[in-house]
């Protein structure tokens, strides 16, 4: 079946339809990685989003259980050059095909996803529909559609849970967090409650963590800003780690601001250099806003920790008095390289020497 993905600036590409037959709209993504199409679809960070491959072929390893970061996936199409009908993976339970009708997402297949990309590059970012018609109508109905402002509403849990373990007690607050986050943590032996953004600085603390995370999630952060206050009153109490989204509200809590990407970051293969000690890792990103160098350059809160490579993007930020800091990229990979884990594992330092900081103070005052 003959569909067609259109733009907002009037460009049309012709392909054929699979998934779901419904007309579909969102902002649209080039996503670069050419492995982890499955993580990339059901990671919350898409919400709302129309996500092309850049890969040239999408779906040889079918869908597994293994592979997935959130239950319900919220993305609204997927765009790729070629779509495998064959899975070729002992692991895959259904294709690709097969995935999408069953979650009523559309794809459109035989796409010049690079021809795209080069556009998408020039033009900046666009909304998108999957449709069965270019007609004016549809390009019409796309000029007025209204991208939503509140993904993080809805892809954050609505009432805390936990995710037991025999450690660390840490809470994460859920701005769409990855499946993946809570499996790096649990082979760190650590005790979770995963609580909603929404979440205030007095109920964290209540729930007495060793530390406490904040989680990637989808979205512009300018539209998160109810969660200041918590970030501001936590991070001098607790060993406090932020990531992606997460990263943004707390750079933006303390007097940074944020911008939208020329070329947005979303592939798996972003060099990032750690500026104290050099060190480059290969990591994921799936981010369309940064934090702007410009509002860092007299911040006498937050220090430089990591710089993207090519572009010289601000990846890492360290708080320069309390035990808090964020990475913008993802440092539980998945998919992409687990070049960056060790940020994890240097949190679970941090909470350590905090804990000792803290019992070697109590007996001092007994």
């Amino acid at each position: 079946m003959q569909r067609y993905l259109i733009l907002e600036d009037g460009t049309a590409f012709a392909g054929t339809g699979f998934g779901a037959s419904i007309v579909s709209s969102g902002e649209l993504v080039i996503q670069t990685g050419m492995t982890g199409y499955q993580e990339t679809i059901t990671d919350k960070v898409n919400t709302g989003c129309i996500i092309a491959f850049t890969a040239p072929t999408v779906g040889l390893v079918g869908v597994n259980r293994d592979n997935y970061e959130s239950i319900d996936p919220s993305i609204r199409g997927v765009v790729v050059n070629e779509l495998a009908h064959v899975t070729a993976h002992q692991g895959g339970k259904m294709s690709l095909a097969d995935f999408l009708d069953q979650l009523g997402i559309p794809g459109i297949n035989q796409i010049d996803v690079r021809a795209l990309r080069r556009h998408i590059d020039v033009t900046g970012p666009q909304k998108a529909s999957i449709v069965d018609a270019a007609d004016e109508h549809a390009f019409d109905q796309l000029r007025a559609l209204v991208l939503p402002h509140n993904q993080v509403q809805q892809v954050s849990t609505e009432r805390p849970y936990p995710s037991p373990g025999t450690g660390r007690n840490i809470v994460v607050v859920d701005f769409g967090l990855k499946h993946s986050l809570l499996r790096e943590f649990a082979v760190r032996d650590c005790n979770l409650t995963i609580v909603p953004a929404t979440t205030t600085a007095e109920r964290i603390l209540n729930l007495d963590p060793d530390g406490v995370v904040l989680s990637d999630g989808p979205g512009d952060p300018e539209d998160s800003q109810g969660a200041l206050p918590m970030i501001s009153g936590i991070q001098e109490h607790l060993p406090l780690l932020s990531i992606g989204l997460g990263y943004e509200l707390f750079a933006m809590a303390n007097g940074a601001t944020t911008k939208r990407l020329a070329h947005e970051h979303h592939g798996l293969n972003f060099a990032v250099r750690e500026v104290a000690t050099g060190r480059i890792d290969i990591t994921s990103h799936d981010h369309s806003f940064t934090v702007d160098p410009a509002s860092l350059e007299h911040n006498e809160e937050l220090l430089i920790t990591h710089l993207n490579i090519l572009d010289q993007t601000v990846e890492g930020l360290r708080h320069r008095r309390f035990p808090a800091y964020g990475v913008q990229f993802q440092p539980e990979g998945a998919p992409g390289s687990n070049d960056a884990d060790h940020v994890l594992t240097e949190f679970m330092e941090l909470i350590d020497a905090e804990k000792d900081k803290a019992g070697k103070e109590a007996t001092r005052y007994e």
